[in-house]
């Protein structure tokens, strides 16, 4: 599998007219290399050309690691010492042939670190977005990826159920996603999960990024809770709303509307259609209701090795959905000082259908 992905990466380069590829440390080096390195102080920079087998450079005292690689790799290896790692990324570049390179970056990955220590190591390599072929790479998955996602989902959605009994007048938003972290674990997410979990009641709840406060829920409260689990390095990302005892009556009107926008985008087929179809579909649910000032976010994003990655479901997006695209349907409705409503599923695209990969119910549900 890895093979097969550095195959493609390498006839990106072609069709790019890119000569080397700069990959630093995370998802997208574990995606290509299955290597696990994370961001640190010190460069883990995996370098890939089109003839030679890619060049990587890391701290030597990680030898045994990159020995169990899946695919070849040359090794770079610098000490401890920083004034090495000059020469690491000299000698990779050498072996490449790649000084006077092109040379494709992660454009919001790639950290003035590494980026400096490439021109250290010749001044005559140019560095320019490669975000083009990561995402065209990554946006699709396979059927093992997908799996990976289904297994998160399942994770997610157990958590959350052996959380809801916790759930109850008078403990905090705080108590809440910290309940919700343990039962993410206990259920078997890995622990570096997709994101923090939100929990935000009341007003709050209008706060599409909310971070849990020590609020506490009151009798009343619409509260919404947003999480996702990690498994085999892929992620799930789902979100629900929930009463606590009867609301107003807008606060339900407002969520049968985020109820039907969610359904009508799930229900939009795949066959010739892009990204901005998806978010016009929900957005026009809640537009006609009149509340579209107040759906102030896009319809969803794509879902992989990360949380939000392409595609992007916003209007003014022209990427085709294609089949084995993994992304979020989640559209909301937020009432300043009042409450907000947010339904989130995941789905995946197929030539004949958006398939919901999600379960829960989509009903509101009194706590």
């Amino acid at each position: 599998m890895i093979n097969k992905r550095i195959e493609k990466l390498i006839q990106q380069l072609e069709n790019d007219q890119i000569d080397l590829i700069a990959i630093n440390a995370g998802r997208n080096l574990n995606y290509f290399s299955g290597l696990h390195f994370h961001e640190s102080e010190r460069p883990s920079v995996l370098l890939v050309g089109k003839r030679k087998a890619p060049a990587f450079i890391f701290p030597e005292f990680e030898h045994e690691k990159v020995a169990d690689a899946a695919f070849d790799i040359t090794p770079f290896a610098y000490t401890e010492d920083p004034s090495t790692w000059r020469d690491a990324f000299y000698k990779a570049l050498h072996y490449l042939n790649g000084h006077q390179s092109t040379i494709g970056v992660e454009p919001t990955a790639m950290r003035f670190l590494e980026i400096n220590l490439l021109q250290q190591a010749s001044d005559e390599i140019q560095i320019t977005s490669a975000a083009h072929i990561f995402n065209t790479l990554r946006s699709v998955k396979d059927v093992e990826e997908i799996n990976s996602i289904r297994r998160a989902i399942q994770i997610a959605e157990i958590a959350l159920e052996s959380t809801i009994p916790f759930i109850k007048v008078g403990i905090t938003e705080q108590e809440v996603a910290n309940e919700l972290v343990i039962n993410l674990l206990k259920n078997g997410s890995e622990p570096d999960l997709p994101f923090s979990p939100i929990v935000a009641s009341g007003p709050n709840s209008a706060n599409p990024h909310a971070v849990p406060s020590r609020r506490k829920l009151r009798k009343g409260d619409l509260v919404v809770i947003d999480w996702g689990a990690r498994k085999d390095g892929y992620v799930s990302d789902i979100t629900r709303t929930f009463a606590l005892g009867s609301v107003g009556e807008e606060l339900m009107t407002i969520y049968e509307i985020v109820k039907q926008a969610n359904e009508a985008a799930r229900q939009t087929l795949p066959s010739n259609f892009i990204s901005g179809k998806v978010d016009f579909t929900a957005r026009d649910v809640i537009q006609k209701e009149g509340y579209g000032d107040f759906f102030i976010h896009r319809t969803g994003h794509g879902i992989g090795l990360e949380a939000h990655e392409e595609p992007y479901i916003t209007a003014n997006n022209s990427t085709k959905i294609t089949s084995g695209m993994t992304f979020t349907i989640e559209p909301g409705i937020y009432l300043p000082g009042r409450g907000g409503v947010r339904i989130e599923d995941d789905v995946v695209a197929s030539s004949e259908q958006l398939t919901t990969l999600t379960s829960l119910p989509r009903e509101l549900r009194i706590l």
